[in-house]
This record gives structure tokens, sequence and C-alpha cells, in this order.
């Protein structure tokens, strides 16, 4: 559980250190949960300094970082045509990709390697879901293989 901004920053902090290039993450949860929030902190572990918003208007930023990364918000899709992903791919080329509202790409995104889920507890605190294959990266990020923070 996470009390405050920066306790969300930290936990996406720890994630980024352990991913690499080509790593979808989709970063799930309500209206206010934190999302973009997150995104920012495993940004700025990736030594980007530029401001981290949310893309919801122009769907996806892209970072120059080490590695870069990219940042969508798909919130006001309902699916994707063939134009519309191919307007997407780009930003998950030699990157590491965050994916905010991914229910809208149903299965067309790339594999994922984690997915993040914040959820209220209340109005100041915040749990953290992240669900992953790669039981390693779990463990590294949360402690035990149950990550759940």
């Amino acid at each position: 559980m996470t009390a405050s901004a920066a306790e969300t920053e930290a936990v996406a902090a720890r994630l980024a250190r352990v991913l690499r290039i080509g790593d979808v993450v989709t970063v799930s949860g309500e209206l206010g949960s934190g999302k973009t929030t997150f995104v920012r902190g495993a940004c700025r572990a990736l030594g980007i300094e530029a401001p981290v918003t949310s893309p919801t208007f122009t769907v996806g930023h892209r970072y120059a970082g080490n590695p870069d990364a990219s940042h969508l918000d798909l919130f006001r899709f309902q699916g994707f045509s063939p134009a519309e992903w191919g307007d997407l791919e780009p930003y998950f080329e030699d990157a590491i990709c965050f994916v905010e509202w991914p229910e809208a790409a149903a299965d067309a995104l790339p594999p994922v390697r984690v997915a993040v889920r914040l959820s209220h507890v209340d109005r100041e605190h915040r749990t953290i879901e992240l669900e992953s294959d790669d039981r390693e990266l779990l463990a590294d990020v949360s402690g035990d293989a149950d990550a759940r923070l």
C-alpha cells in the first residue's frame, strides 16, 4: 500500500530498474488512482527529466532516457483500426512502453511483461498489484513473488 505520490513513484522506480527495451507494461485503475504518477516514477528511474504528463488527448508521448520510454493513454479508444494501430506501433520500437487504459486495446498489444493495477483504498492510500509470468521480476520489485503493494 502506498500513502503518497512519492511512495507510488518509488514502487514504479523499483520496477523500472528491472525492465528492458521492448518490455510492455500495462497500467490500469480507475480515474485518479495514480496511473500517470506511477509512469512518472518509472520514467524518473530511467533518467527522464522531462515533464511526464498524461497523454489522454495526444494518445502518446515518447521520452528520451536510458532507455527511451513511451507512455500511451488509450482512454478514448474503443478498439483499433489498422490505421490507428499503425500510428501507435512506433511507440513500442526501441523503448519500454507504458500503456494506460490497456483494456481498450483488447488483444492488439504486443506481449505484456508486467500488468500493473492501482486501486483506491481511501483518499490517501492506494494498492498496487503487479502481475507477470516473470516471478523473479516480481520478487525483485516487491520482495516476494506475490506482488501486492
